[in-house]
């Protein structure tokens, strides 16, 4: 997916994995190696850019907060939330917490239901939810856990969810 955002895109993408330590840089560097848009791993005080995409490290959680006219990424080793850290949870409640209704929030492939909970608090706040369709998924959890709250605008394979999003911003 990460592959087909366009570079031009007016808006920062922060990521979780569920990988552990090590193992989220490598990602990184691949995704940014066949990628139109930066990708790195997220560091601690990285302001957000647009066109630049951000990947939890490893054994870290990532939350986004407001500081002056910038969004910024903030890592601690708080303790796992269900059994993850870097959690979807943490993540996606850090970003329902500013209150934008410019977010785009989207669920792939992964086992158990991280990132639901959240995701309802970002669609609550007139955000847009996609969810990567079963036939396309390794393991259908996390997407099935999004769609049986009601809350997923858009449901697609994985290669149709760049442009969908793309699509969400034009409107």
């Amino acid at each position: 997916m990460i592959p087909s955002i366009p570079k031009n895109i007016d808006a920062s993408i922060v990521i979780v994995q569920h990988m552990p330590p090590g193992f989220t840089r490598s990602l990184a560097e691949r995704l940014d190696n066949i990628s139109q848009i930066s990708v790195k791993e997220g560091e601690n005080n990285d302001i957000l850019l647009p066109g630049h995409a951000y990947i939890a490290p490893g054994g870290y959680h990532m939350r986004v907060i407001r500081e002056s006219n910038n969004y910024k990424l903030k890592l601690s080793k708080d303790a796992p939330v269900s059994g993850h850290r870097p959690s979807v949870n943490v993540l996606m409640s850090s970003i329902a917490e500013l209150g934008s209704q410019e977010v785009i929030g989207v669920i792939l492939t992964g086992m158990g239901s991280d990132g639901a909970e959240a995701l309802k608090y970002i669609k609550n706040n007139s955000g847009y939810i996609i969810a990567q369709d079963e036939e396309s998924c390794v393991v259908f959890g996390m997407p099935k856990a999004a769609i049986k709250l009601g809350i997923v605008d858009k449901v697609l394979p994985i290669e149709k969810i760049g442009q969908e999003i793309i699509k969400a911003m034009e409107v």
